[in-house]
């Protein structure tokens, strides 16, 4: 049985206030300096002396030693520094601010609830995360340095909008430090006229001929003052250049040779790389140089297996021993990178002499790294390999951990990877978990596209297979979604019950969809025996699923008016979620109404409107792809709407209401629920302007972006609509919370709980 076989399931146990994932630790590790490595004195001496400045950009093309001048200022400076290596892999905003806040608790904690948001599923980034993680970096009393290598490297623009606001929250006596080839993702114009940015770029770092003679001397290179000033002027103080004209002299090359071909520019450098530097070396090395580029990160063992070259461990340490380009990532000599420019020169000699080579070492580097548990870089060499067989295989295995990691942005970028390649259609359980994935975290259209998948494949596709399993997986799918009304919705339940018994597994999400259906067929005992069965089963870290079930105990001992055991199913259902740490789901947006509900049964307003808050704000991920749980939470909110008489807030949510019913027009006995309260709205009015509460799904995606410095089209974008809707909804969100700009939006949407910091 892989990963797939726990469904809807979240917040896997971990550590309070630790990482939901494995990180690796080399990234969170400063690079040792190398002994003889030249010292930038000056350049670290005017960091220190911008201390007031509390942003800092260290900006060059490769080669100019960003990485090793900040590396010295670490072990020279009395602060502690929090360090971030990025890459490629980063470009998820979860995975990036999980490094950032375990570099950053490494100096001071940063709290629970920082963790906790970074591990719920569908927690929002720029309204959970970011405020969350923000707080605790501008609450540290510690000095910290907070340094981000690389950060070129971030391209996702929620990346990039959470680094922006970071940098509004430096404490003071702390610095926010981005190197990378390109300008950090911040608002540096902004910045720049404030006085709080601190700027070194490719002059500053160019070496003086001073630290051209060091660099010199310590690669065993003796030269007069006049070759090493000809050599200083012709490499223009390019470190790269120059240490690797030193390697060109110490093998014999001239002085002439050596400054024309290493002239600041890297087409210099690759056309000494292929006539010069590679010549010189054994065919041994010159094959393990190249093949081993295609590693982001190696090891001996990883090289072993992947390169098909004896000795490969050997050959490493090696290099280690006596080559500046090979960068240490941590300080067991285990695991080494190359230094990007050289990676990127002997990529591109690969695809030249061995271009067939380069899909073979990233299978094999993928097959070494799943069975030695790296499964992100596992997956992320088969992309690079362009397998599509293999991303869907790892992938079907490993979505249900990740996303109950709270990873649920990779994921989606590698399903997207795999449907634009029709790597999804033809692959049911892969097109079933994206299906799943995407009602999970409030992506309706994506749900049912993959829903008219499964069913393609199990309907119209006469050579298909029916293994047990996958038919339950498909029967959930059709029963969540519920498209065809509530009978279906049973028969589609008890049918995932069979066929999971048959295969042999046993899981709460099948009788909590059963007792669902019966529920919305008018047969309240009958779903309540289900629920209860869900309750009872044990073995599975299902937190979210078995919250909804007591959920969906409490609305039905309401309708009983059995206010007390209503009460205990509600404080158990928020209760796990807390546990869980899993509060910002869709799950949570139940939990929450069904709270808010009983607390005005005992009188307590406050605590109403607190719930009612939350489930408001989370309600968005309760779409018509989870019809009969998104419909139910409305209308417990219209009934604590009405109870606060506030009509403009409850007709807001009858209209998402009549939404959902126009894509989902069956839904049993919630369609006579929803119709009574319709009638009683029709027959109450209220000359009250709309407020805060009676914000749209809409706007309340919106709304935490505001909160970001992303720009209307940006904000667009990122939420796959128009810029005349954003602005639009804009607009509206500013009436409600009657205010006129976007700060006093923000102000007021804190004040009221819908937004975090």
């Amino acid at each position: 049985m892989d990963d797939t076989s726990v469904l809807h399931s979240a917040g896997e146990t971990r550590l309070a206030g630790a990482p939901s994932f494995d990180l690796i630790k080399g990234k969170l590790l400063h690079p040792w300096v190398r002994p003889g490595t030249v010292r930038r004195s000056g350049l670290i001496d005017r960091l220190a002396r911008s201390d007031s400045r509390p942003i800092a950009s260290v900006v060059a093309p490769a080669g100019y030693g960003k990485t090793t001048l900040l590396a010295q200022w670490a072990e020279r400076d009395g602060r502690s520094f929090a360090w971030v290596s990025v890459d490629e892999m980063d470009n998820d905003p979860k995975v990036l601010l999980s490094y950032v806040a375990e570099a950053l608790d490494a100096v001071e904690p940063v709290g629970r609830r920082v963790f906790d948001a970074l591990a719920s599923p569908a927690s929002s980034v720029p309204g959970s995360v970011v405020p969350r993680l923000c707080s605790a970096f501008s609450s540290m009393i510690s000095p910290v340095v907070l340094v981000l290598d690389d950060v070129h490297l971030l391209h996702d623009s929620g990346c990039r909008a959470a680094l922006s606001v970071l940098a509004d929250h430096v404490p003071a006596g702390s610095r926010l430090v981005l190197a990378g080839r390109t300008e950090p993702p911040v608002r540096v114009a902004r910045l720049r006229a404030e006085g709080r940015l601190a700027e070194i770029g490719p002059g500053d770092l160019s070496l003086t001929v001073g630290e051209a003679a060091s660099l010199l001397r310590a690669a065993e290179v003796v030269l007069g003052d006049e070759e090493v000033a000809e050599l200083h002027r012709r490499t223009e103080g390019w470190p790269v250049g120059l240490y690797l004209a030193a390697l060109c002299l110490r093998e014999g090359g001239s002085v002439g040779t050596a400054a024309d071909s290493f002239g600041g520019d890297d087409r210099l450098v690759r056309e000494y790389l292929e006539s010069e530097f590679l010549d010189r070396i054994s065919g041994r090395h010159r094959r393990f140089l190249t093949r081993s580029a295609v590693l982001t990160r190696m090891s001996g063992p990883l090289c072993e297996a992947a390169l098909d070259l004896p000795g490969s461990a050997a050959t490493l340490a090696e290099l280690a021993r006596s080559n500046l380009l090979l960068v240490p990532l941590d300080r067991r000599g285990h695991w080494y990178r190359y230094h990007h420019l050289f990676r990127d020169l002997l990529l591109a000699e690969l695809e030249r002499l061995e271009p067939g080579m380069l899909p073979v070492l990233r299978r094999r580097a993928a097959a070494w790294c799943l069975a030695s548990d790296l499964a992100e870089e596992a997956v992320e060499y088969a992309l690079a390999a362009e397998d599509v067989e293999m991303v869907a295989r790892l992938v079907q295995t490993l979505w249900r951990r990740f996303y109950g990691r709270g990873r649920a942005a990779t994921l989606q970028r590698w399903f997207g990877w795999l449907e634009d390649r029709g790597g999804i259609e033809g692959r049911p359980l892969v097109a079933m978990n994206a299906a799943f994935l995407a009602e999970m975290t409030g992506h309706p259209v994506q749900a049912e596209r993959w829903g008219d998948a499964v069913d393609r494949w199990q309907y119209q596709d006469a050579g298909a297979s029916f293994d047990a399993y996958t038919e339950a997986m498909a029967a959930t799918l059709r029963a969540i979604l519920c498209r065809r009304g509530p009978e279906q919705m049973r028969a589609d339940a008890d049918e995932a019950a069979r066929k999971f018994a048959a295969a042999n597994c046993v899981f709460p999400i099948t009788p909590l969809l059963q007792g669902m259906a019966r529920v919305l067929c008018g047969d309240p005992d009958g779903g309540d025996a289900f629920f209860s069965g869900a309750e009872s089963i044990e073995g599975h870290r299902v937190p979210e699923v078995i919250a909804i079930t007591q959920c969906e105990r409490s609305l039905v001992a309401m309708a009983r008016s059995q206010w007390g055991q209503a009460e205990a199913c509600a404080s158990s259902a928020h209760a796990r979620l807390c546990q869980a740490g899993i509060e910002d789901t869709y799950g949570a947006a139940l939990a929450s109404a069904v709270q808010a509900r009983t607390a005005l049964h005992r009188g307590d307003v406050p605590a109403a409107r607190r719930d009612l808050i939350k489930a408001l704000r989370l309600r968005p991920l309760l779409t018509y792809a989870q019809p009969h749980w998104a419909v139910q939470l409305r209308i417990a909110l219209i009934r604590v709407h009405l109870a606060l008489d506030d009509l403009a807030g409850a007709r807001t949510i009858m209209r998402e209401i009549e939404e959902i019913f126009k894509r989902r027009p069956d839904l049993g006995t919630l369609a006579e629920e929803a119709e009574a309260l319709r009638a009683r709205l029709s027959r109450q009015r209220s000359a009250a302007s709309p407020g805060a509460s009676a914000l749209t799904a809409a706007e309340l995606r919106v709304l935490p972006l505001l909160a970001t410095h992303l720009t209307a089209p940006e904000m667009a974008a990122e939420l796959f609509v128009s810029v005349h809707t954003v602005k639009s909804q804009q607009a509206s969100l500013y009436r409600k919370l009657g205010t006129s700009t976007r700060s006093q939006a923000i102000a007021r949407a804190r004040q009221l709980g819908l937004l975090e910091g």
